[in-house]
């Protein structure tokens, strides 16, 4: 039986005021040793925080977005919810 660890990679906007708000993304992972601030990038560019969650064992298993209400076409937070097995001990 395989025992999983899990562990969350929020990407949101940054942004609030003008009209590159949606522009900025910053990205957190959550994970069972803390919170971790991965950076802002100057675009919605989230394939990098996966690939840095990846190398470290992670897969993604979910993702669920949010959209700024009234405008469709705009994203508000993007997360994925990911997991990976825990080393099982030596007998």
């Amino acid at each position: 039986m395989t025992n999983w660890e899990y562990s969350r990679l929020e990407y949101r906007a940054a942004g609030t005021l003008g009209t590159d708000r949606f522009m900025d993304w910053t990205a957190t992972f959550h994970h069972p040793g803390g919170v971790l601030r991965w950076g802002t990038d100057e675009r919605f560019d989230d394939l990098r925080h996966l690939n840095r969650a990846g190398a470290a064992g992670w897969q993604a298993y979910d993702r669920a977005v949010i959209h700024v209400k009234d405008e469709p076409h705009r994203l508000s937070s993007v997360t994925y919810s990911m997991r990976r097995p825990v080393p099982s001990e030596a007998p």
